[in-house]
């Protein structure tokens, strides 16, 4: 049974549709990362999904909760840590996690031995009493996905996660999040624009005017881009011989050689290439391949084919997140 499952969730704005008809089932401790460009939908969806925002249409349920009318037990299912921090600075690491322990009335027991299990995997348990205004952005962001996990989530929705944090912190962040997601059963929802952290999910939805336009586990949406580019250097063999040699193995040979080489076209780069050289080897000379050099569809070409841009760096300013939250106390239609 999905963990989560919306189907036809809608959220509009007078003549404005934000989300239309969102259907999607996130697995039990699936990594499911969610995609889009600037005002595609992204946003709206995890707010509708997170209850901090009302569906205009549609339904949802998060962990057999549903969404409008288990308000309360949806909330006590996810964690959810929002792209711009939520921290109170003047207060220190253990007072934020206190004040979030209070909020979900958790035992004194309870959260002492979480809080300290937390800080220990997130490298803060000995900045447990320093004020959260003396901590670097790496520092913070740990700390608010430790408060995100407090409560023993099912679902914890990461909202640009890492935005602004450099390789090496982004990289341990990923690393605590993998560690609780195989401790925990943890399902993660993801938003990200970094290509590398959309590598680790294990499906992606991509999202663009408000409706999911494909949904598949990376390599397949790779897949559906296009084939793989190889290009091929021959020593003491003519180029016409060895493209006639490799078309015959199923490859598109392309009109224009690059630099010297044959262009080809493969179904499956890692497998072509070692049968591709032992062919050549046999049939023109052993070491007539001089150099070979293999281009795979990204996930940057998925995201441009099916959208038609470059996604970009999307983050929200305050004003952003004050009004997204304004609409779901009320403040919009």
């Amino acid at each position: 049974m999905p963990i989560i499952e919306a189907n036809g969730l809608t959220r509009r704005y007078d003549d404005f549709t934000a989300a239309d008809a969102v259907t999607l089932a996130v697995e039990p401790g699936e990594i499911f990362g969610f995609l889009g460009p600037n005002g595609a939908g992204k946003s709206t969806t995890i707010n509708m999904l997170c209850t901090l925002l009302k569906p205009t249409s549609g339904t949802a349920a998060i962990d057999g909760h549903d969404l409008v009318r288990e308000q309360h037990l949806v909330r006590r299912s996810i964690g959810l840590v929002f792209q711009e921090p939520t921290l109170d600075e003047r207060l220190s690491a253990w007072q934020n996690m206190r004040f979030h322990a209070m909020l979900y009335r958790m035992p004194a027991e309870q959260f002492e031995t979480r809080s300290r299990e937390l800080l220990d995997m997130v490298d803060l348990a000995d900045k447990v009493g320093a004020r959260v205004s003396a901590f670097s952005g790496g520092m913070k962001r740990r700390l608010e996905i430790a408060i995100g996990l407090l409560h023993r989530p099912k679902v914890l929705f990461l909202d640009e996660p890492t935005i602004g944090l450099d390789p090496q912190t982004r990289r341990r962040i990923w690393e605590y999040v993998s560690a609780v997601r195989e401790t925990e059963g943890l399902t993660v929802f993801l938003t990200t624009h970094y290509m590398d952290e959309a590598e680790i999910c294990d499906r992606i939805a991509v999202i663009d005017h408000g409706k999911i336009i494909a949904c598949d586990s990376p390599d397949k949406l790779k897949r559906a881009v296009g084939r793989d580019r190889v290009c091929l250097w021959t020593e003491g063999a003519t180029l016409d011989a060895a493209a006639m040699r490799l078309a015959e193995m199923g490859a598109t040979v392309l009109p224009d050689p690059v630099d010297g080489a044959l262009a080809l076209d493969v179904a499956d780069g890692d497998r072509f290439v070692p049968a591709a050289i032992r062919a050549l080897d046999a049939s023109l000379g052993e070491g007539c391949v001089s150099a070979v050099t293999l281009d795979r569809p990204t996930l940057d070409d998925v995201f441009v084919r099916l959208t038609g841009r470059d996604i970009r760096d999307e983050g929200a300013s305050a004003a952003e997140q004050f009004r997204n939250m304004a609409r779901a106390h009320g403040g919009g239609h």
